[in-house]
């Protein structure tokens, strides 16, 4: 296990929240001049290899993951896919946490869930379901997320006091959290959705 592949799955890991040059040293137990040596070893090779997805932004003295602009057409085709329409279990679960603890960053999201949750933090936003609401104050400055007005038509909600209660419910499911609000909704309006395209399709024909 190298310097350079611990420096990998750590900016995997931390998804577009990125990570601190300082901090990237002190769990790598590297001097910043070591590091950021690794780091740019890693940028080199990514931006060298042309089959390679990934690549790294440097802003400042902060890394992050990210992958290479030719691969944006591709990747909104797919957040835009008809297909991948429907949310998973584990976006639904993202969307529940981020709806009751906003305005919270994907860090908190992902030691709530217990599982790293950037890829459905991303869907999410791509489905304007939650957005940016500000910036956690220190150091990395980490987005903090919040939902929409979209999310607030989608589900009928009129504020989010309507919501149901999360201390009581915590208590009768055990401490999950309720997600049967948003998944019972969500199936409840994605049978609607079909059956109005079906309707729309036999009108065609």
């Amino acid at each position: 296990m190298t310097t350079v592949s611990q420096i990998e799955a750590i900016l995997f890991v931390v998804g577009e929240e990125g990570i601190g040059l300082e901090e990237l040293s002190y769990l790598l137990e590297l001097s910043t001049a070591k590091t950021y040596e690794a780091v740019t070893a890693l940028k080199e090779r990514y931006e060298s290899d042309k089959q390679a997805a990934l690549n790294i932004l440097e802003v400042g003295n902060h890394f992050i993951l990210s992958t290479k602009k030719a691969f944006a057409p591709l990747l909104k085709k797919y957040a835009q896919s008809p297909i991948s329409n429907s949310l998973s279990q584990a976006a639904l679960e993202t969307l529940s946490i981020v709806a009751y603890k906003q305005p919270i960053s994907r860090v908190e999201v992902d030691e709530i869930r217990g599982v790293q949750s950037a890829g459905s933090m991303q869907k999410l936003v791509a489905r304007q379901l939650i957005e940016e609401k500000g910036r956690v104050d220190g150091p990395g400055r980490a987005i903090l997320y919040g939902t929409t007005a979209y999310f607030m038509d989608y589900f009928g909600l009129r504020s989010l006091e309507e919501l149901p209660d999360i201390h009581q419910m915590e208590e009768e499911i055990a401490e999950e959290l309720p997600l049967d609000l948003f998944f019972d909704r969500y199936k409840e309006l994605n049978e609607e959705e079909r059956t109005t395209d079906t309707n729309e399709s036999e009108e065609e024909n």
